[in-house]
């Protein structure tokens, strides 16, 4: 006899905490909301690693959010 195991295919999210020059905050909207924002260090030697880190959480949000609202990411 044979034993069905179900697993999915899709690689786990990668557990990649921010860069030590990336802040992550939240702050409190005029409406009594949370709203995560993020800051970057502007002299920081790794400027352009941490924009992109920032773009790319930016990007994946909206897409959830996207996803969410209409069915799809795009």
């Amino acid at each position: 006899m044979t034993k069905v195991v179900f697993k999915s295919l899709k690689p786990g999210r990668s557990t990649k905490s921010a860069p030590p020059s990336v802040e992550k905050k939240r702050v409190a909207l005029g409406n009594g909301r949370w709203k995560t924002v993020y800051r970057l260090d502007a002299n920081s030697p790794t400027f352009d690693a941490d924009l992109q880190y920032v773009f790319s959480r930016n990007v994946a949000k909206a897409r959830r959010e996207n996803k969410r609202l209409f069915g799809s990411p795009e």
